[in-house]
């Protein structure tokens, strides 16, 4: 894909917009700094970023084309104080100050249902209101925010280092994925060559992650659907994939394993040893699982049909992962447009159209068995020699999409003269997420609701930021 960055007008700005709406790109991220507001867009083959100077911080707003941009827009007024005067929804986001207005919903006999911010299990804080007529979901409205780190705030002016460190724990099941992004972001502000074994190895500990939330988030749907067994097997296979990213990196969830530059330090003999064995219990262990899954009836009543995300709605979004892939989205940032070693690695994208918690299920289980031979791949295919190099001074701009568990992510970073971070900003798949989740409980009952939210398992805070 290539990329593109201009600085535009408002009438650019406005013509960006429609074409969103029209389906003609989508939107990729929506961000700002002080007097100054960012867009980035997928057009066919070409990724463009668009910079609109902000005169007294007003612009136009893209939400009010292309609703997938409200949410970005609200937390950017929230941080920057750029504010679309034109946007239909002016609510703050990430502030918390005062009443929180929700949309009303008018009819007879309904009644709303709070829940959160704060929750039973260990999970992050967001609030959900409920509108229901007797059991049945009439609307869902998210408050989120709690989660809010400043991350985008945190990172300008910060030095490489402490920037990566950042971006690596904006949503910690997701470190791989956010600190790739970054490190290729920066990469490409300062042209540098990643030496292969690096590139591999980074592409390994990818995959090492998406298999620890796969497994976890299996065993999670069917443990809210009372299927306690299962979420206790899962998670002794996940557990087993920590171990052996522990034995690759030092740290279970692989923090701070790969830098600017390529990754921390080498692969130890231990860690090798460790994949292997994994990958030999999951090959024996996981299809027994998949056939307990697939052949208890009384799970599958409470999956197949659940939570139905259109085809329509998923494509408006630009919806990754999973859950775009359950509903007919064929995208996945490994391919599309692709980075290495992914072109010289077989593997296939899964894609279903029902739209359901199963169906979301079904494609982490479908993922499961291609990322076990990408891994297989990978050690077969390791290739020798250095597992970092320098990155030099020097003021830039790069921009990279990398394919997390959950969908992609983005990275965008300005570069000083002295190599520091001037500004930086971070996507999460679940911005784009969230807001169909309240598209897809509706119509169903109250009780189904962990179901279709574990299903989608959105990041509170990779969101939140």
């Amino acid at each position: 894909m290539t990329w593109n960055s201009t600085t535009v007008d408002a009438q650019a700005w406005i013509a960006a917009g429609e074409r969103l709406r029209a389906g003609d790109a989508h939107l990729v991220s929506l961000w700002g700094e002080p007097g100054l507001a960012h867009m980035a867009v997928a057009e066919s083959s070409e990724l463009r970023l668009f910079h609109l100077p902000c005169t007294a911080n007003r612009l136009p707003s893209i939400g009010r084309l292309h609703a997938p941009a409200i949410r970005l827009e609200r937390a950017m007024r929230d941080l920057f104080g750029l504010d679309a005067h034109d946007a239909a929804d002016r609510r703050p986001w990430l502030s918390h100050g005062g009443t929180y207005p929700f949309l009303p919903a008018e009819g007879e006999s309904l009644h709303q249902i709070a829940v959160g911010p704060v929750h039973a299990g260990i999970i992050e804080p967001g609030h959900f209101r409920f509108t229901a007529n007797g059991e049945a979901v009439v609307r869902l409205e998210q408050r989120l925010g709690y989660a809010h780190k400043g991350i985008d705030a945190l990172m300008a002016g910060a030095g490489l280092d402490r920037a990566a460190r950042l971006a690596g724990r904006v949503s910690g099941d997701s470190t791989v994925a956010y600190a790739l992004a970054f490190s290729q972001a920066i990469e490409m502000a300062s042209a540098v060559q990643v030496p292969p074994r690096a590139v591999w190895l980074r592409a390994l500990f990818a995959e090492l992650e998406r298999l620890a939330n796969h497994f976890g988030d299996i065993g999670a749907v069917c443990n809210d659907a009372s299927f306690t067994i299962m979420h206790a097997s899962f998670g002794f296979l996940r557990e087993k994939v920590l171990r052996a990213a522990q034995a690759c990196t030092g740290q279970r969830l692989m923090m701070d394993a790969v830098v600017p530059g390529g990754v921390r330090s080498d692969l130890p003999a231990e860690g090798i040893e460790g994949v292997r064995a994994l990958i030999a219990m999951a090959r024996s262990q996981f299809p027994r699982l998949v056939d307990v899954y697939e052949n208890t009836a009384s799970l599958k009543d409470r999956t197949v049909g659940t939570g139905i995300l259109s085809e329509s709605l998923a494509r408006q979004f630009g919806a990754g992962g999973y859950v775009g892939r359950a509903s007919g989205r064929s995208f996945d940032a490994r391919r599309d447009p692709g980075y290495a070693p992914y072109d010289e690695l077989d593997f296939q994208v899964p894609v279903v159209h029902a739209g359901d918690v199963n169906a979301r299920v079904w494609i982490r289980i479908q993922e499961v068995e291609q990322s076990l031979s990408l891994v297989e791949q990978i050690l077969r295919r390791l290739p020798p020699g250095a597992t970092s190099t320098a990155v030099p001074n020097g003021s830039g701009e790069g921009s990279a999409r990398v394919e997390a568990f959950r969908g992609d992510v983005f990275a965008w970073v300005r570069t000083g003269a002295d190599g520091g971070v001037e500004r930086a900003h971070l996507r999460d798949p679940s911005w784009f997420q969230w807001p169909l989740l309240e598209a897809a409980i509706e119509g169903n009952i109250v009780a189904d609701f962990p179901l279709c939210n574990k299903s989608f398992n959105c990041s509170y805070s990779g969101h939140d930021l």
